[in-house]
């Protein structure tokens, strides 16, 4: 068995803001297995300036996984526990070389064209006339669950906006569920989430910034419109660590991105520990390119959760790879007759 990997720059369509700055273009590494004339194909994606696993050394720790290969799946996601986006990039790897098409990696009514996955259409930040050209973009595009990001304009512009929608769509119509990425400080937080509640939204991501967990869990225990955590999960790798944030916290739901929480092992722990203490949770990429979408969108489809998931993200890059992956009416589905141009 022999490993490799190569970089690869995705490039946006048009640049994409949150509230952490504007992304024009995204790095992600591709971890190619081989063994007995078999390939397996793994993708290590990372969004800088969140992940955990960005730093520096970032493509020595990508050397030496592939020069350790042989030490097996098991024990490199033992030995990568503070590289998420590696630990996804080397499942999806040994997954893909073990299947029969190293593209479908969980056989299943999703890969075999006859049930799609539920998806919200993303909404990024941007002017206000920016916004709402997306969102009248979406709702044609058949999406009755739509995520809005907030927290980089003005705040009463985002309330202006999402009085707009509701005013023409009800709840039963659009369900509209908005993203903060840290963006409220600890002393308006909750104000600001009594306002956003009057526009009958399903949920906030991560409202104020990660590991304020006091604070986080008086927003929880205080809020009238359900919270999310997200990058509060970012960087917690051990289970009794895991187990403490969500009791402590005691969110409403928890978003799980594999890539950036340790692969779909660690992604499981989260779920298992969130549904014993009855915490809702979904799933969501991280910007990857269509081979580490596909791999998500395969998985979560196996965990039978029929709520809209953050997985609209391949359309976003010239530069994607050819796949089966098509977005058709709010869903996304895996249509068998198109074929994977897989070409770096």
């Amino acid at each position: 068995m022999k490993a490799n990997y190569q970089k690869y720059i995705l490039n946006f369509k048009q640049p994409s803001g949150t509230s952490r700055g504007v992304m024009s273009m995204k790095e992600t590494w591709f971890i190619i297995i081989e063994k007995e004339g078999k390939r397996g194909l793994g993708e290590c994606g990372i969004l800088r300036g969140l992940s955990i696993d960005d730093i520096p050394s970032y493509e020595d720790k990508l050397k030496w996984t592939c020069a350790n290969i042989s030490l097996g799946l098991d024990k490199l996601l033992e030995y990568l526990i503070e590289f998420p986006s590696i630990q996804f990039g080397i499942e999806t790897a040994f997954k893909s070389l073990e299947s029969k098409d190293e593209f479908v990696l969980f056989p299943s009514a999703f890969t075999q064209e006859y049930n799609p996955i539920s998806i919200n259409g993303l909404v990024w930040m941007g002017s206000e006339a920016f916004m709402r050209k997306q969102i009248k973009e979406k709702i044609k595009a058949g999406f009755d669950c739509i995520k809005l990001k907030i927290g980089a304009i003005d705040f009463q512009t985002e309330l202006n906006i999402l009085k707009s929608i509701r005013k023409e769509f009800s709840i039963s119509d659009i369900e509209l569920r908005v993203d903060a990425n840290g963006a409220f400080t600890p002393d308006t937080a909750l104000e600001k989430l009594k306002q956003l509640s009057e526009y009958q939204l399903h949920s906030i991501e991560q409202p104020i910034k990660p590991k304020q967990f006091e604070i986080m869990a008086q927003l929880c225990e205080a809020t009238p419109l359900p919270i999310a955590l997200d990058e509060e999960l970012i960087g917690v790798f051990y289970l009794k660590e895991k187990a403490h944030i969500l009791k402590t916290i005691n969110p409403q739901y928890i978003i799980l991105k594999p890539s950036l929480v340790g692969g779909f092992k660690g992604s499981k722990e989260w779920i298992d520990l969130a549904e014993a203490l009855s915490v809702k949770w979904w799933i969501t990429s991280a910007l990857e390119s269509n081979v580490g979408l596909s791999a998500i969108a395969q998985w979560t489809y196996t965990l039978n959760n029929k709520m809209p998931q953050g997985l609209g993200t391949g359309s976003l890059f010239t530069n994607n790879f050819d796949s089966p992956l098509i977005v058709k009416n709010g869903t996304l589905h895996y249509d068998i007759n198109q074929n994977w141009n897989f070409n770096l």
